[in-house]
């Protein structure tokens, strides 16, 4: 299966995206100028090879420029707004329950972005192994998908419908 420009669609509401880009603002100009400060101030306490807060300045520095990399890219190409819905498929945007094969219990969750923090049930990435299995299946399908450990886990669609803020 090709992947369309579609599947790799970030659906994030207003205020995930209002934070995001906050925090991008945030990190990608005064942040830069504290960290600067930082390595400047540690830099001025001489030997830089033994000098330990200068290397955690300069370890801090290069994880704030790949978080401001990943919010850009993601907010690039990110959507506002609601995904297309359709109650009984599985998409972004729904809460979905499951049953794991040979478990009589069920697991609830919204199917969207890990940036949709907050939400009072668990979130569970649409690229995610479970989110890509299920995408596109209705109630009362099954999917196979593989584990981190290699093994293959199937779970039956009990439900899903649009995400109401619960």
């Amino acid at each position: 299966m090709t992947e369309t420009r579609e599947d790799t669609v970030t659906w994030l509401t207003q205020e995930a995206y209002d934070r995001l880009k906050a925090e991008l603002d945030y990190l990608s100009g005064p942040g830069r100028i504290e960290i600067a400060k930082k390595i400047e101030a540690a830099r001025e306490e001489g030997d830089l090879k033994e000098n330990g807060g200068y290397h955690a300045a300069k370890d801090q520095q290069g994880m704030q420029e790949a978080r401001i990399r990943q919010l850009a890219h993601l907010l690039e190409t990110a959507r506002v707004g609601e995904p297309p819905r359709t109650d009984g498929v599985v998409g972004p945007g729904m809460t979905v329950t499951v049953r794991f094969e040979g478990d009589d219990d069920e697991v609830t969750f919204l199917l969207a972005s890990r940036e949709e923090v907050g939400t009072p049930i668990d979130v569970y990435s649409p690229k995610s192994p479970l989110g890509s299995a299920i995408a596109g299946k209705k109630v009362g399908d099954s999917a196979t998908y593989t584990l981190p450990n290699g093994r293959a886990i199937t779970v039956e669609i009990l439900s899903a419908v649009p995400y109401n803020g619960m």
